[in-house]
Formats: C-alpha cells, structure tokens, sequence
C-alpha cells in the first residue's frame, strides 16, 4: 500500500475534560497517513485518481473545530472514520496530539490506526 500524509495540522478547537478547556479553544496537532494504491493515479496524473489531501485537511479542520469532543481517543477516532469516507482511502492511521497539555512535556495524545471493512 502507499501512503498519502498529511502532517502537523495545526487546528484550533474545544477539546478536554476540564471545564476551562470547554471555554477556550487550544491548539491541536494532527498528524494523518491514509492508505492507498496510487498507481492509477501516477498513470493518469488526473486529481480525480487520487487521494485529494487538500480536501482532506479542510474536513479534519472543520470537524476538528466544531466537534467539542472531552477526549483525544474520540477525536482521533472521528477523524479515522472521516478519513474512511473518502474512497480510495483503505486504512488510516491518526495521532492527535495536545501540546503542553502535561508540565514539563512536549506534547500528548493518542494514534488510531482504522481500515476499511471489506
């Protein structure tokens, strides 16, 4: 399989247990790598053969600013189910990450890796 990524997608949003984190929107890091064949898509060289990560990224952004969801593991999974929806896409790993969610880390959060039932 090949791999099509879109990484460190910096998206704003509500996202947290605390009930200061469902006030204020903070940063969220996604990282994203769908899984496909793109040999059509190198021998037709067309849009429509490929895995279209510019409309990708804008569904992740907009679902990921608008969902409001308490956990990472929510998030990341609703992001694994969009990324599913998209035709050509046959797996998907996600990593949702909240940086300087911890003292004295970088960052946390979680990775999902979904496939498509066949």
């Amino acid at each position: 399989m090949d791999k099509v990524f879109i990484k460190d997608l910096l998206v704003r949003g509500v996202i947290g247990i605390r009930e200061w984190e469902r006030e204020v929107d903070q940063d969220i890091l996604i990282n994203v790598t769908v899984y496909t064949n793109t040999l059509r898509a190198a021998e037709t060289d067309s849009i429509e053969d490929c895995v279209d990560y510019s409309a990708l990224a804008k569904k992740i952004q907009h679902h990921t600013e608008t969902a409001k969801r308490l956990t990472v593991e929510a998030l990341a999974n609703d992001l694994a189910m969009l990324c599913l929806e998209t035709p050509l896409v046959r797996k998907v790993v996600v990593r949702v990450e909240k940086p300087g969610a911890v003292r004295f880390a970088k960052s946390v959060g979680v990775e999902v890796e979904r496939r498509r039932d066949e």
